[in-house]
């Protein structure tokens, strides 16, 4: 399996953390010799990891963009949960789960990862042909999610939802025209939250298959959120739920 490219301080510092040995070598901007920069190489000697001096032509030519803040790293790929199944066979206590309807900007992917890492969500499925890939710019912007939050991409998202529920997960969907506001449903047990492009929303299909919709509040000028706000909203409830 061919190697990886992650770049910026946050994602290659999870890796750092969480597989050190996984990193084949780290380039950083030989320029930069703020505190942030040393600390971090620091970081990265203790943890083994090779480090080369580069210089920015090369750094954005490893990972196709000028915004990697000086640290470019080849990793190996981690091995992965085989399935979704496997994923919740081992979930203990209720499954939380984000599911996202046409996402395909990396920048809203990423931000969505971060929330759900942070939310404590158990994965984060998609449809492979109304989504986009983990790529360097979501690991990124997700700085470490995207390294330990599985993200299935299915081929059929409403035979997923359904397979769902034939495991007692409730599948809720958001919708500007639902009736019901998010903070009037119980968010406890087994949950699956949907959430679409901003502006089109879930597909058809996608919406027929939830179990119940909701609308987040809009009390200003603008119609509808960012769905990595909207999903950073919507994660953050039902946590809040459960821990009451």
């Amino acid at each position: 399996m061919a190697n990886k490219i992650l770049f910026g301080f946050h994602a290659v510092t999870v890796r750092l953390k969480t597989a050190p040995r996984s990193i084949v070598e780290i380039h950083v901007d030989a320029s930069r010799r703020d505190q942030r920069m040393r600390q971090f190489a620091e970081r990265a000697r203790e943890a083994g990891a090779k480090l080369v001096d580069s210089d920015d032509e090369r750094l954005s030519k490893m990972c196709g963009t000028h915004r990697h803040q000086g640290v470019v790293a080849r990793v190996e790929p981690l091995a992965t949960s085989h399935s979704l199944d496997d994923t919740l066979d081992a979930v203990e206590g209720d499954p939380l789960l984000l599911v996202l309807d046409g996402i395909t900007d990396p920048h809203n992917l990423g931000a969505c990862l971060r929330v759900a890492d942070g939310a404590g969500a158990h994965a984060v499925i998609a449809p492979k042909d109304h989504a986009v890939g983990i790529n360097a710019t979501v690991a990124k912007v997700a700085s470490g999610a995207a390294e330990t939050v599985p993200y299935f991409m299915v081929t059929n998202l409403a035979r997923t939802l359904n397979e769902l529920k034939e495991r007692q997960i409730r599948i809720v969907g958001t919708s500007d025209d639902a009736q019901k506001s998010l903070y009037e449903l119980d968010l406890t047990g087994p949950l699956a939250l949907v959430l679409g492009a901003e502006g089109s929303g879930m597909r058809q299909l996608t919406g027929r298959t939830c179990d119940e919709r909701v609308r987040l509040p809009m009390k200003g000028a603008v119609e509808s959120l960012n769905v990595s706000v909207a999903s950073g909203i919507c994660l953050y409830e039902a946590m809040r739920q459960r821990e009451r």
